[in-house]
């Protein structure tokens, strides 16, 4: 693990005006990659010793933190993350707390995966954040109760040890931890508040749940699928393409600034693993005045070769849902999807199985991350 951006210290008292004007952050190396712990994906927070001042679940939340300085209620300002109360020590003579004590939360993560980025956002937490954090992860079958995952014999392994960090700041530390993990406590030292948690890496599913489903969306996040490259993010992330459901406003798709030349936009996926596609959705959902005029789908085997055309230059309709089934099994580890001229799609399915080959390297893959 090291800090990627390590931010110390209490911010400024606000002040008025813009509350992020003086927030800290900086690029990250990681953010890229998914957000394991998106609520989208299924994540929670399943529990938590104290939320005294601000709801556990506030962590997950996919916007960033508000703040609004207006707002208190009668336990006091009301934050937009997890806050805890003050603690004590044991007595008048020993009021300050112990080195040890702390307050924990417990996050199942939406997509089990290997933990590659972890960011402890304070934002408008400028006086009152933790003075330092720590995170563990453990991978359990099944859903694990909080009993479960606090039992003795679990062995929970450190992702980032006790690190000091800073107020209204993103705090940003890579991990490089070759496991695959479900869950992660997060810990704040002695007590304050943490406004989000966003736990950045690559999905690692179960194989024996995606054998048993037979036919499965070979490129959905959830199940393993990624973003290699796209030529353009200027509206909305192109992973939203692979997000779960389907998409409930115009922003939860990927959108492309206009185009003022002759060329196209694109994305370029990596499957979970070797499989046959035998349909494809292709959704414009939401998108009714910027949606892509055409599209067209290509696949390749993964990491290199030719890229074959499996879907020709079609038309594509505002906010629908377009179905093709192929007239014959495309068996391939890469696609690509090309729409013209620019515009946007809300998300793309490819249904199909693993080959015999791809199902037994995901096995190993899966036996080689602890799983």
């Amino acid at each position: 693990m090291t800090a990627t951006a390590h931010f110390t210290g209490d911010a400024n008292p606000y002040g008025g005006g813009d509350p992020y004007a003086d927030y800290r952050t900086t690029d990250l190396p990681f953010t890229h990659l998914v957000d394991l712990a998106d609520r989208r994906l299924g994540a929670g927070v399943i529990a938590a010793n104290d939320e005294f001042f601000a709801e556990r679940e506030n962590l997950l939340k996919p916007e960033p933190a508000h703040f609004d300085p207006e707002h208190f209620g009668h336990k006091g300002k009301i934050m937009d993350g997890w806050e805890t109360r003050r603690r004590r020590g044991v007595s008048a003579a020993q009021p300050h707390p112990a080195d040890e004590d702390h307050d924990w939360a417990l996050v199942r993560l939406g997509a089990p995966g290997v933990v590659r980025g972890i960011v402890v956002d304070t934002a408008h937490f400028r006086g009152n954040y933790p003075q330092a954090v720590s995170v563990e992860a453990v991978s359990l079958p099944g859903s694990p109760s909080p009993e479960d995952l606090c039992g003795p014999d679990v062995k929970w392994t450190t992702l980032v040890p006790r690190t000091a960090v800073g107020g209204h700041a993103a705090n940003g530390f890579a991990v490089d931890v070759a496991q695959r993990f479900t869950h992660l406590r997060v810990k704040q030292h002695p007590d304050g508040g943490i406004a989000r948690l966003r736990v950045h890496g690559e999905v690692s599913p179960d194989p024996a749940w995606l054998t048993a489903l037979g036919t499965f969306d070979l490129v959905a996040l959830e199940n393993g699928g990624r973003i290699e490259d796209a030529s353009d993010r200027f509206y909305s992330p192109a992973t939203n393409t692979i997000q779960p459901g389907r998409s409930r406003k115009m922003d939860d798709g990927w959108e492309t600034r206009r185009r003022r030349d002759q060329g196209n936009d694109w994305i370029h996926y990596h499957l979970v693993e070797e499989a046959e596609i035998r349909a494809v959705e292709i959704d414009t959902a939401y998108l009714k005045g910027n949606s892509a005029g055409w599209a067209s789908l290509s696949a390749r085997a993964a990491g290199s070769g030719e890229w074959a055309e499996v879907l020709p230059r079609t038309r594509l309709q505002p906010d629908t849902n377009h179905r093709f089934v192929l007239p014959e099994a495309v068996r391939a580890g890469e696609v690509r999807i090309d729409i013209f001229p620019d515009g946007g799609i809300s998300r793309l399915r490819l249904f199909g199985s693993l080959t015999t080959q791809g199902a037994a390297r995901l096995a190993a893959r899966h036996v080689e991350l602890g799983g």
